[in-house]
């Protein structure tokens, strides 16, 4: 089991003070439709509201075979009609690849079908390749707009536009909490500016962790809305009932990942993984996975224990770790058991 720091935090919290939600990718295994992932998407949110979860993202990726929510709005609509209260929303929305009026009418739209429910990250990553940002439509450069395309979006879900006789229908008066997503120190600096909570992408970009968190509380600004910095810290979670039986989940994970990642396709002998697994790059992605707590339920409840110190987070973001949606489902339901005991 991977094991992280834990140091001091200025405002240590007990377990049963910070909720847990989950990041749902909506995942195609070989042979199937995205039907089949969105599906599984719904028997996760419904898990994971019977079990406790605070709430549940979806990611916006494209032009990626595995992952079927590039649309995020609208997989979230349909989750929302077979749920009653578990928090649903976007980590996150890549505010680059759209314009923000639409975003604000899109998640309008859901605030006024699920009032109190609906979340919005915002990423200022595409999502996705170069050619799949021509496709999109949107400039190469969009991203240089992401602070100022924030706050008009925060204005259409207000009272008042940024843009004068343009409102959002639905959108405005809706106030959807935003969030800033963010792997560096750029995202910290924003939401601190703002004066938005933030959300850390640790669970694949471990390496700045601390210090954008470190930096985030440091620069806060408080804002009407949010007098208080708020921290959502993501990372991995394997459990299972032995912890023979976790490692060997999370090992199949970690092949899976460097097959597809660094395999590029190609059909490779578990010989021939092996030695991709050795090489720097194989390497390079097992990293991403730095922070993962893989074990039992209580293993995991410890991990997370100092986990949330080390990211000195509000609130736990957990990305399941396991080769089956049967396995991911029993993972969630003894961290639950475990967690919220």
């Amino acid at each position: 089991m991977t094991n992280a720091s834990a140091p001091s935090t200025d405002s240590p919290r007990g377990r049963n003070q910070i909720p847990l939600s989950l990041i749902d990718f909506a995942t195609v295994y070989k042979g199937e439709r995205p039907s089949d992932a969105f599906r599984r998407s719904v028997q996760l949110a419904q898990n994971a509201e019977r079990s406790g979860y605070k709430r549940i993202w979806y990611a916006e990726h494209h032009n990626m075979k595995s992952i079927a929510s590039s649309s995020p709005a609208v997989l979230i609509s349909h989750v929302g009609a077979h749920t009653s209260h578990i928090n649903l929303g976007a980590g996150g929305v890549m505010l680059p690849n759209h314009s923000p009026l639409v975003i604000a009418e899109q998640f309008g739209t859901l605030a006024e079908l699920y009032p109190g429910r609906i979340d919005l990250g915002l990423g200022r990553a595409p999502g996705t390749d170069q050619r799949t940002v021509q496709a999109l439509r949107r400039s190469p450069g969009a991203a240089d707009r992401f602070p100022q395309d924030v706050q008009e979006l925060a204005a259409y879900f207000g009272r008042e536009s940024a843009i004068p006789g343009v409102t959002a229908v639905p959108g405005q008066g809706t106030n959807v909490p935003l969030y800033i997503l963010g792997s560096s120190l750029f995202g910290a600096q924003l939401a601190a500016k703002l004066g938005l909570p933030y959300s850390f992408a640790s669970h694949f970009a471990p390496a700045a962790l601390e210090q954008a968190v470190e930096v985030y509380r440091r620069t806060y600004q408080p804002s009407a809305r949010h007098p208080e910095p708020y921290v959502v810290a993501a990372v991995n979670v394997t459990a299972a009932d032995t912890q023979a039986e976790a490692e060997k989940q999370f090992e199949e994970v970690c092949r899976n990942r460097v097959r597809v990642m660094a395999g590029r396709g190609r059909s490779l002998s578990e010989e021939e993984l092996d030695m991709l697994i050795d090489s720097p790059a194989g390497q390079q992605i097992l990293q991403m996975l730095h922070y993962s707590a893989v074990g039992t339920p209580d293993q995991v409840g410890a991990y997370l224990d100092r986990f949330a110190e080390t990211a000195r987070a509000d609130e736990l973001m957990i990305s399941l770790q396991s080769p089956s949606t049967e396995q991911s489902l029993r993972s969630m339901d003894l961290l639950a058991q475990e967690w919220f005991a």
